[in-house]
């Protein structure tokens, strides 16, 4: 089944072709010839999720999948939440973006975090939602020169390791990502999709 993933993060496309059955084709943006930025100016992870589903729909009348991630630290009121990707400016910078998150807590106990995502897949033109978390703790200094993002200052409940010192076969096993996936797939499993 070809399916397109909404997105051109080379990482995220890497990380879900790893979860991917044989039995699917994924594909990017850039395969189905995207080149625009997809809209995200809802105030939350699903809606953003749904806007850019939506829009690849619209405009290439492919099915789709398109999803929306975000860290949200409990002592900061859910922040940086949907601001994740942008949270020290528009440059979208992991390090600035963990700088900026580690000065944010400087001095605060309460480390608790969750990485959240919603996938919102178009298929034949119905929309589903799925949801993905990983719940873990804000870690004083980088760790880890895997993954992407806030990967090395997250620590996964259980864990001793942050995301980015796991394999990404260790990663793709519990990520938020990857069970918001697990979700899509049991789904179009139980369409007879697959």
């Amino acid at each position: 089944m070809k399916l397109c993933f909404a997105t051109n993060n080379d990482h995220k496309i890497a990380e879900v072709k790893k979860c991917l059955p044989g039995s699917f084709s994924l594909v990017g943006l850039k395969e189905i010839e995207c080149d625009e930025e997809l809209p995200e100016t809802t105030r939350t992870i699903p809606g953003n999720s749904r806007q850019k589903a939506e829009y690849v729909f619209q405009h290439y009348r492919v099915d789709c999948f398109a999803d929306d991630s975000g860290l949200e630290v409990e002592a900061l009121q859910g922040a940086p939440g949907v601001d994740s990707a942008m949270y020290a400016g528009p440059q979208r910078s992991h390090a600035d973006n963990i700088a900026l998150l580690l000065k944010n807590l400087h001095g605060i106990a309460n480390r608790k975090a969750r990485f959240i995502t919603v996938i919102t897949l178009v298929l034949n033109g119905t929309f589903y939602q799925f949801e993905g978390v990983l719940n873990g703790t804000i870690i004083d200094t980088p760790r880890g020169a895997g993954g992407f993002g806030y990967d090395p200052v997250f620590m996964p409940d259980g864990e001793s390791r942050t995301l980015a010192e796991l394999r990404m076969d260790e990663k793709n096993a519990i990520s938020h990502r990857s069970r918001a996936i697990q979700k899509l797939l049991n789904f179009l499993d139980s369409k007879a999709v697959v």
